[in-house]
C-alpha cells in the first residue's frame, strides 16, 4: 500500500517506474491486476479528464469504483476530516480525491489505515498531471532526459508538478515564463532547483517574454484561470496577455510540440492556431491521463501482472 500525495514523496526510480508503466499501458498493455479492489472517486470541484481517466482506469484494472461528489460527504454537516478518512479507509482499498483545497487534507486521510491515497489535484500540487507530461514525452520522443520545454503562463499547480518531475531527469531544462505575481510558490521553485542541481537538469524563471532562447523541444501551457482559484487584482489580464502562446514562439524552435492540460480557452492562454495546428500534443497528452491513471493506481497497490 503507497499513497501519491506529491512527487516529492517518489524516489526517482519510483517516477521513472510510474512513467515507463504509464507508457506501457499506453502501447496496449492489458491486465486486471486490481481485481477485487474497490477504488473511491471523490471530486469537490469540476474535472472531466483526472474523474474520468482514474474512474475508467480502475475498472479496466478490474476493480470497483464508489464515486462521491461534492455534497455527498457528511464533510459538509461537520464531521471531521479523521472521521472520515477513519470510515472511508476501513471500507475502501483507495481513495482518489480533488479537493483544490491544502495537501494536509490527503495526508490525514493517508494516515488514517490501510487505504491508498491519490492526489487528484489539490491547490498546491497536481502531481498526476505531472507524470501524465512526463509519459506523453516519453511516448513521443522515447526519453525524458535531455528534453528542453518552455513553460508559458501562471505557476499554478500544474506547473508545479510539471517542474518537481521534469526536474529529476538528467539533462532536461525547464525554462518557465511567468506572470509579474504569478511564478511558482517559493517552496516549490527551492525543490525543483535542489532536484535540478542534484540530477545536471536546468531550471529558470522570468517573468516577462523578452530574450527567449531557441531550439525548444516542447511549449507548454496551461488556462489562466485554474480549478477552484481566482485573481487577487481585477486586471489581471492585462498582466497575463503578454504570456498568450501563438504561433510565434514556432519561430525560433520551429521543431517543438505543444502541450496543455487542458480546459483551454482559445484565445487566451493560446491562440487555436497552436491549439488545434500540427505541432499540438494536447489532446493526445488528456489520452495519456488514463494511462498514467492506470500506473498510479496499480503502483499504489503495489501489484503488477
Amino acid at each position: 500500500m503507497r499513497h501519491l500525495i506529491s512527487l516529492t514523496d517518489l524516489t526517482d526510480d519510483d517516477l521513472r517506474t510510474l512513467v515507463a508503466r504509464g507508457a506501457e499501458f499506453a502501447a496496449g498493455a492489458v491486465t486486471e491486476s486490481l481485481r477485487g479492489e474497490v477504488v473511491g472517486v471523490y471530486f469537490r470541484r469540476t474535472s472531466t479528464r483526472t474523474r474520468t481517466a482514474f474512474t475508467t482506469g480502475a475498472l479496466r484494472l478490474g476493480a470497483q469504483t464508489v464515486t462521491f461528489g461534492p455534497d455527498d460527504l457528511q464533510l459538509n454537516t461537520g464531521e471531521t476530516t479523521e472521521d472520515t478518512g477513519r470510515v472511508l479507509s476501513g471500507m475502501l482499498d483507495m481513495l482518489v480525491a480533488r479537493t483544490s483545497d491544502a495537501t494536509v487534507e490527503l495526508r490525514s486521510w493517508a494516515a488514517a489505515g490501510p487505504m491508498s491515497v491519490v492526489n487528484a489535484m489539490t491547490a498546491e500540487e497536481h502531481p498526476t498531471q505531472g507524470l501524465t507530461d512526463l509519459t506523453t514525452l516519453h511516448c513521443h520522443f522515447g526519453r525524458v532526459e535531455g528534453l528542453r520545454v518552455l513553460y508559458v503562463g501562471e505557476g499554478n499547480n500544474s506547473a508545479a508538478a510539471l517542474a518537481l518531475a521534469l526536474t529529476r531527469f538528467p539533462g532536461t531544462e525547464l525554462e518557465l515564463r511567468t506572470p509579474p505575481g504569478y511564478g511558482l510558490a517559493a517552496d516549490v521553485l527551492v525543490t525543483a532547483g535542489e532536484q535540478a542541481a542534484r540530477s545536471g537538469a536546468k531550471l529558470s524563471e522570468q517573468h516577462d517574454m523578452t530574450a527567449l532562447p531557441s531550439g525548444f523541444d516542447v511549449v507548454y501551457t496551461t488556462r489562466w484561470q485554474t480549478t477552484g482559484t481566482s485573481k487577487p487584482d481585477a486586471d489581471w489580464r492585462t498582466v497575463f496577455a503578454p504570456f498568450q502562446v501563438s504561433g510565434a514562439l514556432w519561430e525560433t524552435s520551429p521543431d517543438a510540440v505543444f502541450l496543455h492540460d487542458l480546459p483551454a480557452h482559445r484565445g487566451e492562454e493560446v491562440t487555436a492556431e497552436v491549439l488545434d495546428g500540427p505541432a499540438s500534443l494536447a489532446f493526445t497528452q488528456a489520452t495519456h491521463k488514463l494511462h498514467s491513471a492506470m500506473a498510479v493506481l496499480e503502483w499504489c497497490r503495489a501489484v503488477r501482472s
